[in-house]
């Protein structure tokens, strides 16, 4: 089979995989997101979420479940509480104190919708939801009540990747590297953090929906994780200069205008581009040491990252 043949077949094999997958997500969220919030609260929270984004970190905590064996109830809860951190995480990072932008997912940003006091307190109530939605009570899980301890695991994984080490730390790299000139292991940590970390820890979450793992294979997970988190936000800055605006859903040319430092400022556009490919190759051959049964759809998900337009 020729590779141009091999994509073509893992796109729509993730095609067919991942819509009902996105069903659920989308059910749950809209179930789950912003019900009990006084009124204005809730549609910030709302509008942040449902009806829009690429969903990628709930299709990774589904697929690495699924390779995993791991349980589904637990899964759907992993993926929407990975996704909530996503969004309180583009909430506050649009916020005129960090990167002042007006769209996101082809609409105005939040604080723009809904004034900054309540895009501030929607992405709190976002970051909080995550967690409860990882610790149902009983009465809310039913007769799918999860383990109280993978609870606790996918709180301190979730937790890990959004906090100082992670998420939260790599923005505050971000914000202090304006206008600075880092090498590439420099860039590589600051990406790691800020958007590979999440990436990384819905992988692991996913894996962690399972009684147990081997060892080898959690090891392979995590560098599979490591290398496509990485891998997303180079395409990210390669999108920043190839793409417009309505094609991102985002304002195209914000890392250039704003002098941050990207792969293509550091790399050129070629050099970003192989490093991508490289990426792939490091997160496809992990997959291979794994020696997890079925890895389909984390394979396909690591080609639409390498490969996406937006």
């Amino acid at each position: 089979m020729s590779a141009p043949a091999a994509l073509a077949w893992d796109a729509a094999r993730l095609a067919a995989w991942s819509e009902p997958h996105l069903a659920n997500v989308e059910a749950a969220l809209s179930r789950w997101v912003g019900v009990d919030a006084p009124v204005l609260l809730g549609d910030a929270m709302r509008y942040a979420v449902l009806d829009g984004g690429k969903r990628l970190r709930p299709l990774l905590v589904m697929a690495a479940s699924e390779a995993v064996g791991g349980r589904a109830d637990a899964a759907l809860r992993a993926a929407c509480a990975a996704e909530l951190i996503h969004a309180y995480s583009l909430v506050h990072d649009d916020l005129p104190c960090m990167d002042n932008d007006v769209l996101r997912r082809g609409k105005p940003t939040v604080h723009v919708k809904f004034g900054e006091a309540d895009a501030l307190l929607a992405g709190d109530a976002l970051q909080a939801l995550a967690f409860e939605l990882l610790t149902p009570d009983a009465e809310d899980a039913g007769d799918d009540e999860v383990p109280s301890a993978m609870q606790a695991l996918l709180c301190r994984l979730l937790a890990r990747a959004a906090g100082s080490q992670g998420m939260a730390g790599g923005q505050a790299i971000d914000l202090a590297s304006v206008g600075r000139a880092l090498d590439e292991p420099q860039l590589r940590e600051m990406h790691r953090m800020k958007t590979g970390a999440l990436l990384q820890g819905s992988v692991e979450m996913g894996a962690a929906c399972a009684a147990s793992v081997p060892a080898p294979a959690l090891a392979a997970m995590r560098d599979y994780g490591a290398a496509i988190g990485l891998a997303f936000q180079v395409v990210d800055d390669i999108l920043d200069v190839t793409a417009d605006s309505h094609t991102l859903g985002k304002t195209a040319g914000k890392d250039a205008a704003s002098d941050k430092p990207t792969y293509v400022s550091l790399l050129g556009l070629a050099g970003a581009r192989a490093q991508a490919q490289e990426l792939l190759g490091t997160a496809l051959a992990a997959l291979e040491r794994s020696a997890l049964p079925d890895t389909d759809a984390l394979r396909a998900l690591a080609h639409m990252v390498v490969d996406r337009d937006r």
